[in-house]
């Protein structure tokens, strides 16, 4: 079978999409299957192109076995709104372009969460007359509003109307949690073509191991207890409250062993940076993003990982992508997400929950779990013994079956 995949995100970018797809598409290669990427020059989340890459109008290279065919884009910061609309938009006419001159698949692929590019899978299908799977990671463009960016009601509406039209017309619908599959039934998509394949964990790569000695050294960290954020730091996390907890417990005494580590980069990385700056707390260290290859050495730091997004409804439909490394690594997890994600959690004792925003809960949780070595044994080893549920080689043979089914369909009507 040959998969045509269309994404704005893809490795070296190492953000929850790009990771992804690119672990699903190894495997599929490696299963006997032909795949070719449609996506852009690298540049999440700054929009400054990755080192080794310029923004072409094409270029092709191959990555274990994948092509990836890159085209050109405007590229802007993961910040604000038109700038990225105009970012997304570009993407889409590019790859739309690029269409006619890929060879004809067997089935076409397009990841949300913007939509603009499941347009250009949609027109794909239509050109090579195959069908066409959407896949959806978040409930876009109601996620704009939710993070504050998206309140132009005009525009908002056409978005939504673009969002339906898509639904109805994917011949087959992959979401990442089941709330997404209910959200879209109750809007009357049909039930029978929706599957769900959650996220999960690359367990040949997130693995239980000890703290790296190297950045215990170089970090200043030998003794401390490290509650950890390491990912996007962007207006959807809510990273304030993650400040807030570490600016009430550095003026009390019995927790000056614990410090907050942050790792990666986004639209809030240098204003959270700043902020701690200002306050003077010396109980944050802040560090750029790492390559990919290099992240689970910083995850072993960790004695605790708070995995956090603001408090608005749509976010309790969401399962972040980081809860099934910290299973792998075997990571407690402190989590500000209600939902799908606080059940897993629960399902699996792998941690303990807070209310989103709430710097108070947050910061009684750390207090507990840092005189509680027992309790962090517990939700460590079961943190490992759930994680194979959630092993990437299972999830992307399911989501490889779902393909089949679409090009499977196709080629018998």
């Amino acid at each position: 079978m040959h998969i045509l995949f269309f994404t704005d995100n893809f490795p070296p970018e190492s953000n929850a999409p790009a990771s992804r797809t690119y672990e699903h598409a190894m495997r599929w290669v490696r299963a006997g299957h032909a795949v070719t990427i449609v996506t852009c020059a690298p540049n999440f989340p700054q929009g400054k192109v990755y080192e080794g890459y310029r923004n072409r109008l094409w270029q092709n290279e191959y990555m274990d076995g994948i092509r990836v065919v890159r085209v050109w884009s405007y590229m802007a910061p993961n910040a604000g709104y038109a700038r990225r609309i105009v970012d997304y938009l570009s993407f889409m006419v590019m790859a739309m372009l690029a269409a006619p001159f890929l060879p004809r698949p067997d089935v076409i692929v397009g990841t949300s969460p913007q939509f603009f590019t499941l347009v250009a899978a949609w027109w794909a299908s239509l050109l090579k007359r195959r069908p066409w799977v959407l896949e959806l990671r978040d409930i876009w463009p109601e996620s704009l509003r939710a993070v504050g960016a998206g309140d132009r009601g005009i525009v908002l509406s056409a978005l939504q109307k673009l969002e339906m039209f898509l639904y109805r017309r994917a011949d087959r619908i992959v979401a990442v949690t089941n709330s997404f599959k209910r959200i879209l039934v109750d809007r009357g998509v049909p039930a029978g073509k929706i599957a769900v394949v959650t996220n999960g964990v690359d367990l040949s790569r997130f693995a239980p191991q000890p703290k790296d000695d190297v950045l215990l050294r170089e970090l200043e960290l030998g003794g401390k207890f490290v509650v950890g954020y390491i990912g996007t730091h962007g207006m959807a996390h809510g990273l304030d409250t993650l400040l807030d907890a570490a600016s009430a417990l550095s003026v009390d005494p019995s927790q000056s062993h614990v410090v907050f580590l942050f790792v990666g980069d986004g639209a809030r990385r240098e204003e959270l940076q700043a902020q701690a700056s200002l306050r003077g707390l010396t109980n944050t260290r802040f560090l750029g993003p790492v390559p990919k290859r290099e992240v689970a050495r910083y995850w072993s730091l960790l004695d605790l990982s708070v995995i956090h997004l603001r408090r608005t409804e749509l976010f309790a439909t969401t399962i972040p992508s980081k809860l099934f490394e910290c299973m792998g690594m075997g990571i407690p997890v402190a989590l500000g997400v209600r939902g799908e994600a606080l059940e897993i959690l629960d399902r699996h004792a792998s941690g303990e929950g807070f209310m989103p925003e709430d710097a108070g809960a947050l910061v009684e949780l750390i207090t507990s779990l840092s005189r509680d070595r027992e309790s962090l044994r517990r939700y460590r080893a079961n943190g490992i013994a759930a994680a194979p549920y959630y092993d990437r080689e299972t999830l992307a043979h399911a989501m490889l079956e779902e393909l089949a089914i679409a090009a499977g369909d196709q080629r018998q009507g």
